[in-house]
């Protein structure tokens, strides 16, 4: 806390530092938002050990801070450096991983009824980094599943369903195959639902998710399952919403919480003034309203959703022409205007 002002880290890619956070931190002022930012860069460095990792300046930043909000990081494919992201939520034992995906009033797709939270265990499973070369041209990879992970991840889905008033938590397993990895994550969640009588529990395969999802996604409310599972299933409720620019996320640990736009860099429209900040933006409340700045988060919100309503500064990838500068100044329009009640409805 600085005066006033929380400090919250924000982590960004320097190539595309521009176009995301420059407009959160414009419409932030324009609702006269109490944080000042650490602005961190997480470009790997070299270590000791030859290995490439966070910037220390990065880690010091997190750790003090215990908030941040990070723009999308670039990860190479089949060698270089670790997984940025992997490598963030291992550090900070970011165990959680919540990707709410909910249809957009204005912005027309296949499905108008789509309201669903994924909540993804965050540090184990097949991405727990455990891989090996058996001799050559063999490789063995070990999904990793603990009592201890699976309870707590089970504990935090419906505690969050109890908490957001939702109705229903499916666990979403395999363990009809792997019996005893998934067995035992289903096992854990079993236990846990027990303590929770007033919220539904649902026990359903992987396979029949993704199918129920593309015929009725409305059957769906609050899904928890391990790592690799949420990660495929929670860009597919995406898809369901309008895609990845419109979908925040969030992952949690017991000491801090990193919240996250979970597209790509976009390294071809880098610098040009035209990607869409909604899922930043959206990332961003949800950090206020942990931060309980629920009055901050509302205004925000309402006035990016019916921005998106009216039509009129949609970015590219919504079908509209405007810059990303042009949707963000639109935004902020609406917000000084002063046309948005303190209370309203939460959406993310």
């Amino acid at each position: 806390m600085i005066g006033r002002f929380m400090q919250n880290t924000l982590i960004t890619w320097p190539s595309i530092r521009r176009p995301y956070s420059c407009g959160d931190k414009k419409i932030f002022t324009a609702a006269e938002v109490p944080i000042e930012w650490d602005v961190v860069d997480v470009t790997p460095v070299r270590r000791p050990d030859g290995k490439f990792g966070i910037p220390q300046a990065a880690i010091d930043s997190v750790n003090t801070n215990k908030i941040g909000l990070k723009g999308p990081l670039m990860t190479p494919v089949g060698k270089g450096h670790q997984s940025l992201n992997l490598a963030l939520r291992k550090e900070f034992n970011l165990y959680a991983n919540v990707r709410p995906c909910r249809s957009l009033a204005g912005y027309k797709t296949l499905y108008d009824n789509v309201d669903v939270v994924t909540i993804r265990e965050n540090t184990e499973g097949e991405y727990s980094g455990i891989e090996h070369e058996v001799v050559d041209g063999v490789v063995q990879s070990i999904k990793l599943i603990t009592a201890k992970a699976s309870t707590r991840i089970a504990k935090y889905a419906f505690k969050y369903a109890q908490n957001n008033n939702r109705k229903k938590v499916t666990v979403v397993h395999k363990a009809n195959i792997m019996r005893m990895s998934d067995g035992l994550f289903l096992r854990c969640v079993r236990d846990v639902a027990q303590d929770y009588p007033k919220i539904q529990f649902d026990e359903r395969y992987l396979d029949t998710v993704c199918l129920s999802m593309a015929n009725s996604p409305e059957k769906f409310d609050v899904l928890v399952m391990p790592n690799l599972y949420g990660d495929i299933l929670s860009d597919l409720c995406a898809g369901l919403v309008g895609g990845l620019g419109l979908t925040p996320s969030a992952n949690m640990g017991q000491n801090g919480a990193l919240f996250e736009s979970v597209h790509g860099t976009a390294p071809d429209i880098a610098g040009k003034d035209l990607a869409n900040p909604t899922a930043l933006l959206l990332s961003a409340v949800m950090m206020l309203r942990h931060l309980n700045l629920l009055s901050h988060a509302n205004i925000i919100e309402r006035a990016a959703l019916d921005t998106i309503k009216e039509g009129q500064h949609l970015t590219g990838d919504l079908g509209g022409q405007a810059k990303c500068s042009e949707f963000t100044d639109a935004i902020c329009v609406k917000i000084l205007a002063g046309r948005m009640p303190v209370a309203q409805t939460t959406f993310f």
